[in-house]
């Protein structure tokens, strides 16, 4: 049942995602493919099992950024608000919708994950911070910024991204573990 109905919402979700913004070349569906993947090895790493709460999980990282549809700040809000839109159809109870929509909240930043599944859901969101493909999705990350004029100069990203990897910490054993070191040596290239 639970793969039946997270296929229907996946290709439901990511034909949505398809209408992005092409200047979002961080936010897209890449992005979201990638959140989710890192979601269900996280999950696995730190030896959650329960079907229905992994089900509960995939949404929630499916619909995470797809606010991205209607706005820049404050995104998840609106993130939320799709998946409410979308969540009666597919018969999600009344808490299903609740921890759906805090998981997605959970991923704003500043991340303040309140149990595991959110702590899952906030590392896998910004696993690349400790994997090779670091520069590489940095890089996307780069031009979204420049574009919408977060940043409006690469001295300007590079003190941000130095900044942010200072602040930013993993939250579950596993990636603290696996990914935390390799962040540590990312920093120290940059600073």
């Amino acid at each position: 049942m639970y793969d039946q109905v997270f296929e229907e919402l996946r290709v439901l979700v990511f034909d949505k995602l398809s209408k992005l913004d092409e200047h979002l070349t961080y936010h897209c569906k890449e992005h979201t493919t990638d959140v989710l993947t890192q979601s269900e090895q996280i999950a696995k790493r730190e030896g959650v099992t329960d079907k229905h709460q992994l089900h509960l999980l995939k949404v929630a990282a499916l619909y995470h950024d797809s606010g991205f549809l209607n706005t820049y700040k404050d995104h998840e809000t609106y993130s939320c608000s799709l998946f409410l839109m979308d969540a009666d159809r597919f018969g999600f109870s009344k808490e299903d919708k609740e921890q759906i929509t805090s998981l997605i909240m959970a991923t704003k930043i500043p991340q303040q994950p309140h149990n595991l599944l959110e702590q899952i859901i906030c590392d896998a969101d910004l696993d690349y911070l400790g994997r090779d493909d670091f520069y590489k999705i940095g890089e996307t990350l780069r031009k979204e910024f420049l574009h919408y004029s977060i940043v409006n100069s690469d001295e300007e990203w590079e003190t941000l991204q130095i900044k942010f990897l200072q602040n930013h910490h993993y939250h579950t054993i596993s990636s603290q573990q696996l990914r935390e070191p390799i962040k540590h040596q990312y920093l120290l290239q940059l600073g």
